[in-house]
């Protein structure tokens, strides 16, 4: 490929609309998927490229349901993850043929359905994140750049619920008229009021949650619930299943402050703490206490109905953006180790003021659970990172120029880029 360096970086391609996604095929060939979100003119709809070793770019896919949050290659196929209204996973052959595997998948909403990870057991594990902050639609989705609209769809918990009655009430910008109130309780639609002690039934799919199925999109089940935005998965070399999940943020009608991101090690059957607990800790902890809008109370009781609320393996620090992530393989320096991406704050929309973070790729080391810092590269907003063993590089995706303001969000349609750097090769003493 024709490449640029920068800072022991090499510019393999820009000029991409947002991208989101990369995975590796043979011989040198990558795919890479664009998310669709027409910010700053940038076009409609999702879009897979393949890019050749020599730089050529060949469209697979166009018109795909935004936002392309996730592109997984497996047995001569594309997994593709669209967040789109309703979510969606296709499987795209090389070819560029389209199979349906899932669809109408819980949406719109605050979040989406993420990426997909092939286990193994054969079987395509995803998540899908929440579609409030946490568990009450409120007027924040106007500040959401990607959402901007109620109403918006309410959660579906993967377990059955016994909800305490918490209801918020807030300007009605549905209605016609300007002094309009509505009242809107916990997994409920918009303007509709919970009762104490009433019971909500699980539900398939499940928002907030990490789900599997066959291949072909048979057999749906869920594997945990609980877990608010699992933006990344992906298996260690022993069959462990991780997740990277995003904290909640200082906004809206259940806000807390200075939630960070969680790892976590993903077992079927458990609860991972959302709506009610952060790393294990009750919202309700004064370490939480939101700037804007009063301490949230617990929106769940009978919490004993539930499984404990899981603890995480690592806490990011708040506001990072920890997204995807890829394990340093057996010829690296810190082999078993992890590569994540850290796509930054999206101050003030997550919270009231803040210093930028994130906007990096940092190590997790796994024999010690810590977090480490590497050397800063030239991208703006890292989304993705995949570790090529035979050839030696590590791939960073920038998703581009992308800043939330108070109007908006200001970006760059055409400021994503794919970089690489030298996988380290010492070996660890």
């Amino acid at each position: 490929m024709t490449t640029t360096e920068r800072d022991g970086w090499e510019l393999v391609g820009d000029g991409w609309h947002f991208p989101t996604s990369i995975a590796l095929g043979e011989g040198g060939v990558l795919y890479l998927a664009e998310s669709g979100l027409p910010f700053a003119g940038a076009p409609p709809g999702g879009r897979v490229w393949r890019v050749d070793p020599t730089g050529s770019r060949t469209l697979l896919a166009e018109d795909l349901r935004a936002p392309v949050n996730g592109l997984t290659l497996h047995a001569g196929g594309l997994y593709v993850s669209e967040g789109g209204h309703p979510g969606r996973i296709t499987r795209l052959g090389l070819d560029g043929t389209r199979t349906t595997v899932l669809d109408d998948l819980p949406g719109p909403g605050n979040y989406h359905t993420n990426m997909a990870v092939i286990g193994p057991d054969d079987k395509l594990y995803f998540s899908q994140g929440a579609l409030t902050n946490l568990g009450i639609v409120g007027l924040d989705a106007y500040a959401i750049g990607w959402l901007r609209r109620l109403p918006h769809g309410h959660d579906l918990p993967g377990y059955p619920v016994t909800l305490a009655g918490v209801n918020v009430t807030t300007a009605d910008p549905t209605s016609s008229d300007p002094h309009a109130r509505a009242t809107t309780g916990g997994f409920s639609p918009f303007a509709t009021e919970s009762q104490h002690r009433q019971r909500v039934p699980a539900g398939l799919p499940a928002t907030a949650a990490v789900m599997r199925c066959d291949l072909d999109g048979s057999n749906l089940e869920l594997v945990a619930w609980g877990l608010r935005n699992a933006y990344g998965l992906g298996f260690l070399p022993d069959g462990r299943l991780l997740a990277v999940d995003q904290g909640a943020d200082d906004r809206g009608s259940r806000a807390v402050g200075q939630a960070p991101d969680l790892l976590f090690d993903v077992h079927p059957g458990r609860w991972y703490g959302w709506p009610d607990f952060i790393g294990g800790i009750p919202v309700t902890d004064e370490r939480f206490l939101p700037e804007r809008g009063e301490p949230p109370t617990m929106l769940l009781i009978d919490h004993d109905q539930l499984p404990p609320p899981e603890e995480p393996l690592l806490q990011f620090p708040p506001h990072v953006a920890a997204v995807k992530f890829d394990v340093v393989p057996e010829a690296g320096e810190h082999a078993g180790d992890l590569y994540v991406a850290l796509f930054g704050d999206e101050v003030p929309m997550t919270a009231p003021s803040g210093p930028r973070v994130g906007r990096s790729i940092a190590r997790v080391d796994t024999s010690a659970w810590t977090l480490h810092p590497l050397a800063p590269g030239p991208v703006r907003r890292p989304i993705d990172v995949r570790i090529d063993a035979a050839e030696g590089w590590v791939y960073v995706l920038d998703f581009g120029q992308f800043e939330m303001v108070d109007t908006g969000v200001e970006a760059d349609a055409s400021s994503g880029a794919l970089w690489r750097f030298p996988l380290p090769t010492t070996t660890r003493s």
